[in-house]
């Protein structure tokens, strides 16, 4: 009697551990890592956003804190450096842009953010960073704003913030273990997964399907347009590169702001150099579908190849 009132303890211990890891695992199946596909993992490439509530995003912290391995160092190395939002990573993460590249034997890197990620969080990022690059293309598009985004503001003010960005890391390896077992453990969430090499974004999963043309948005905003024209110059004029290798670009969509990225390019005394396509579409109402990407980046390359190009060789 008095062993098998000693042993129920135990047993209620037990029960109580593996409830909660349980319940840990269903959250993470709903809401977590699992809720999202993992056929994205590669090697040299990591899952930078999940779709689901207790996930979220990752990119931001992998770069800033340099949890995965190479990705702050290829960065800085890269001979041209893209800056932008999730929209310049999608325009110009295609066979068009590394087939430009390799045909020169240039590096490059796609350094853009999601939440339309701007100078706020990416000018601190670049001083942290130090780059070497000889040539900065620019997606204007509300990149020159101090407005903070929620991952940014988290990263630049939070102290605890990489704490949370570690768990997260964490969860990549069991998430591509897991997922591998028959049965449909995991679930299909949209998700994108980073090239720590090139900074390419691969995406994966189920997301909104909404194929919503290009176009111009409506007009407004320029009372901010000075203050816009204003962080902009502030920008460009701490690159390290003369003033003729920074290319500013502007990735269509179905509210694309031409009238205020013109604005802004005028006032640096740059120019603007975004191709004229008609029939580009977005896969999603915001991102280029991979068809619109890969011509307009191929047209893009076709219009600055050659200043590109000048920088390098300088």
């Amino acid at each position: 009697m008095l062993k098998l009132l000693a042993i129920r303890p135990a047993h209620y211990i037990l029960v109580l551990i593996m409830a909660t890891v349980g319940a840990y695992l269903v959250m993470q199946r709903l809401q977590g890592a699992l809720s999202c596909s993992a056929e994205g993992y590669r090697s040299g490439r990591y899952m930078g956003y999940c779709n689901g509530s207790a996930y979220g995003d990752y990119d931001h912290g992998a770069v800033w804190f340099g949890l995965e391995q190479g990705v702050q160092e290829f960065a800085a190395a890269a001979d041209v450096l893209f800056l932008g939002s999730s929209r310049m990573q999608f325009a110009f993460s295609t066979i068009a842009t590394d087939k430009w590249f390799a045909a020169r034997a240039a590096s490059h890197y796609l350094l853009g953010f999601t939440h339309t990620e701007n100078i706020s969080f990416t000018a601190p990022l670049l001083a942290k960073l130090k780059p070497r690059a000889k040539v900065y293309v620019i997606n204007v598009d509300r990149f020159f704003s101090d407005a903070e985004t929620g991952p940014g503001s988290q990263i630049l003010h939070d102290k605890a913030i990489r704490q949370r960005y570690t768990e997260k890391q964490r969860w990549q390896q069991p998430h591509r273990w897991i997922c591998k077992i028959p049965g449909g453990i995991c679930g299909h969430k949209f998700a994108y997964f980073r090239a720590v090499k090139t900074g390419h974004f691969v995406e994966r999963g189920v997301n909104k399907v909404n194929p919503a043309p290009v176009s111009e948005g409506p007009g407004g905003g320029q009372d901010q347009w000075d203050h816009y024209k204003a962080l902009a110059s502030e920008f460009v004029a701490r690159l390290p590169v003369d003033r003729a290798c920074v290319i500013l670009t502007l990735v269509p969509y179905p509210k694309t702001r031409t009238a205020e990225a013109q604005a802004i390019a005028s006032s640096l005394g740059l120019e603007l150099i975004t191709p004229p396509l008609e029939g580009l579409r977005t896969h999603d109402g915001s991102h280029l579908d991979k068809p619109s990407a890969e011509l307009w980046s191929q047209t893009f390359f076709d219009l600055a190849g050659a200043r590109i190009q000048q920088c390098l060789d300088r």
